[in-house]
């Protein structure tokens, strides 16, 4: 397999909330087959919506893609309703977690299986998932109310694989959580890509964290990518460590006081 092709495709798109606000300004990104992508920005960079645009959950909150397309497998899906891209192996993990409450853990995973019917296939999927998150087993008849911070992270990344996903969208796994569960969901992260081979597009405001583990890294700054490259180049790059790594003197508040800047796709070279 060439993990060099890009699996996900996001090829321009705008994206305008209430018809009025425009917030993503011709975001492109080639997500290849088998790798851990970061989307990388502060609060407020595009990174959510971008997910959003990829997963189609934009129209919940009055959000459109007007212009630009997405493409799986070169197929395009933005038009395409969540449940169906789920079916296509598109699966997101929201913000904050968003686990069913007044269900157990085990209740939560098997709710990720909604697409498939074989219960066999199923019920090996559960066993897989424990086997990744063995302190979901041990709290499995738990109410996920009643479970930590990183349990939950893990219960609602455990439900996106029971989906048997090829691509999975995390949206900022580290908020709210320990350094130590942070580092603990990021290494189950980067088995579940070694092992299973699912691609991951990871939004992170944990720079560092997220480059770290990642292959491949975007950064965006108001609706605009305005750097990619390899995560190790990214993680050496003086701007970056200046702008997101709290290294350097702090004269620079944007990436558009970089006079330099010039994009990188080496890895599709």
């Amino acid at each position: 397999m060439n993990t060099s092709q890009p699996i996900l495709s996001v090829n321009g798109i705008e994206v305008i909330y209430n018809q009025v606000v425009l917030v993503l300004k011709g975001v492109s990104m080639q997500i290849p087959e088998g790798r851990i992508v970061a989307l990388l920005g502060g609060n407020g960079a595009g990174k959510t919506t971008t997910l959003r645009a990829v997963s189609n959950l934009l129209r919940a909150e009055r959000g459109d893609v007007t212009k630009g397309s997405i493409e799986l497998r070169g197929e395009r899906i933005e038009n395409l309703s969540p449940a169906e891209l789920v079916r296509r192996g598109v699966v997101q993990v929201m913000e904050g977690r968003h686990c069913f409450a007044h269900l157990t853990i085990e209740e939560n995973l098997l709710a990720g299986a909604f697409t498939r019917n074989s219960k066999s296939e199923i019920a090996e999927s559960l066993e897989k998932v424990y086997s990744y998150f063995p302190r979901l087993k041990v709290r499995r008849t738990s109410q996920a109310a009643y479970t930590s911070g990183g349990e939950q992270q893990m219960c609602a990344i455990g439900r996106a694989v029971m989906a048997s996903p090829s691509v999975v969208l995390l949206d900022e796994p580290s908020m709210g959580l320990a350094p130590q569960v942070v580092e603990e969901v990021f290494e189950i992260v980067k088995d579940l890509n070694a092992k299973e081979r699912v691609t991951f597009l990871i939004a992170e405001q944990n720079t560092n964290m997220a480059l770290r583990y990642a292959d491949l890294g975007y950064i965006m700054e108001s609706g605009r990518i305005v750097m990619d490259g390899l995560a190790r180049d990214l993680a050496g790059n003086e701007d970056v460590k200046e702008f997101y790594l709290g290294v350097g003197d702090g004269t620079r508040k944007s990436f558009r006081d970089v006079k330099s800047y010039r994009r990188r796709k080496r890895w599709l070279a």
